[in-house]
């Protein structure tokens, strides 16, 4: 296996990550996937499994924000960390995402919760772990996925130029010895789940402040508003 295996075309991000699929961790997980997918339902869809790496290329990633897990429930997981398809009711922690992006920018609240718009623009929505079993959050988790996406947080560290990675929770917040912070620039805070954005998310302004540090670096900012229902 030499492509992401998604059947989409493949991208840039091929190349850097071949290596993984020729590991005996990688075949060991692409069994254990399709068996869970075999015996039951397995979130995100196989084709949306890699969506972060297809809709943001390696060569125009200048954010990464980290997940852990994918949404359990059905039709909410398609690929992207915190992001849901549009028509699906938004998660608990993506609302106080939006409130903090209202709260920082001035954004208007969206009508859905499809984070597409970010990952467009080079917002790399990653989470740790890429499916999961429905209905039992961290079900894939200590399988092989983790050694997987260290390789993408690696990949990105490489890049010469600023990168900004925001690392939301301690799950997140552990990945930070895998970057280099004399070269880019680390956003952290508490997560932002009920149970604890209250802690430190909130007023946290990772958006405005992840925007001044591309500036900085003479990178052109994100524009964090997402657009209304039908346009991501």
């Amino acid at each position: 296996m030499t492509n992401l295996p998604t059947g989409r075309a493949p991208t840039d991000w091929n190349p850097i990550l071949r290596g993984e699929f020729e590991q005996d961790y990688w075949r060991d997980l692409m069994e254990f996937v399709r068996a869970e997918r075999a015996r039951g339902p397995v979130y995100p869809p196989a084709e949306q499994v890699f969506s972060a790496l297809h809709l943001t290329s390696y060569a125009d990633t200048k954010v990464l924000i980290l997940g852990q897990d994918p949404y359990h429930g059905p039709r909410q997981a398609h690929g992207l960390c915190f992001s849901v398809t549009e028509g699906v009711a938004i998660p608990p922690s993506l609302v106080n995402i939006h409130t903090e992006l209202a709260a920082d920018l001035g954004c208007a609240a969206p009508d859905h919760g499809n984070l597409e718009h970010w990952a467009r623009q080079g917002v790399l929505l990653l989470n740790a772990v890429l499916t999961v079993r429905a209905h039992a959050a961290g079900s894939h988790a200590g399988k092989g996925w983790e050694t997987f996406t260290d390789e993408v947080i690696r990949a990105v560290n490489a890049k010469t130029e600023r990168v900004v990675f925001i690392l939301w929770g301690a799950y997140a917040r552990r990945k930070r010895p895998l970057i280099d912070t004399t070269r880019h620039v680390v956003i952290e805070s508490a997560h932002p789940s009920p149970l604890s954005a209250r802690n430190g998310f909130f007023g946290s302004r990772p958006f405005s402040r992840a925007n001044a540090a591309l500036v900085d670096a003479g990178r052109t900012p994100i524009d964090w508003a997402i657009p209304p229902r039908g346009s991501a």
